[in-house]
């Protein structure tokens, strides 16, 4: 029987693989006009991944550095799933909320500085909600301090070969020395699916 967890987590798979076929299918239907215009602006940068073969479908500007933004959580994901499968935490685990965390700016649950929130739940409230004040939380909890976390996400990237990101935080918020590209999220959401499959 699944819990809810692993219930949530399969239907953002299955979104993730409707998604890549939308993309297909979009690209293909409209590719007289659709496709280039996409291509001819260096503003925006976009790449689509067979996440069963790998292949390259279409890609603008993938290698070009970008601002990662809230894309930054699917690594305190990555970091906060790893951290279970090693058995250094639970789904149980209590996480505790600094003052820091709790003043991070929406989106957010709004904690207060004392409360915490259970590892599992804490999932749920980053792909979800997409709350700054639990990714931070979760990077202190795992990394001793948010600083702290941040190195290790951008070591654990270059791990899995994304080679041009750079992490600074757990939540995305702005910084401007935190950069990525679109073919290094793609490969951090392959790593995401194949990894933790149950998660």
């Amino acid at each position: 029987m699944r819990t809810a967890f692993s219930k949530v987590a399969y239907a953002l798979k299955r979104a993730a693989q409707a998604t890549l076929l939308l993309a297909v299918v979009t690209g293909c239907s409209t590719a007289s006009t659709t496709i280039p215009a996409i291509a001819a602006s260096d503003r925006y940068a976009a790449i689509v991944i067979d996440a069963n073969t790998g292949k390259t479908l279409f890609a603008s500007n993938a290698d070009a550095q970008r601002y990662p933004a809230s894309l930054t959580k699917m690594m305190t994901l990555y970091m906060l799933f790893e951290a279970m499968q090693a058995g250094r935490m639970n789904k149980d685990t209590r996480i505790p909320v600094s003052a820091y965390a709790a003043a991070r700016p929406p989106t957010k649950i709004g904690f207060r500085s004392g409360q915490s929130i259970r590892a599992e739940d804490a999932a749920l409230a980053m792909i979800t909600k997409s709350a700054n004040d639990v990714a931070t939380a979760v990077g202190e909890y795992i990394g001793g301090s948010e600083e702290r976390f941040a190195q290790m996400m951008t070591a654990k990237a270059r791990r899995l070969g994304m080679r041009n990101t750079t992490f600074r935080n757990a939540s995305g918020l702005p910084n401007m020395a935190q950069h990525t590209t679109a073919r290094d999220m793609a490969i951090l959401s392959i790593a995401l699916r194949q990894h933790f499959p149950n998660e």
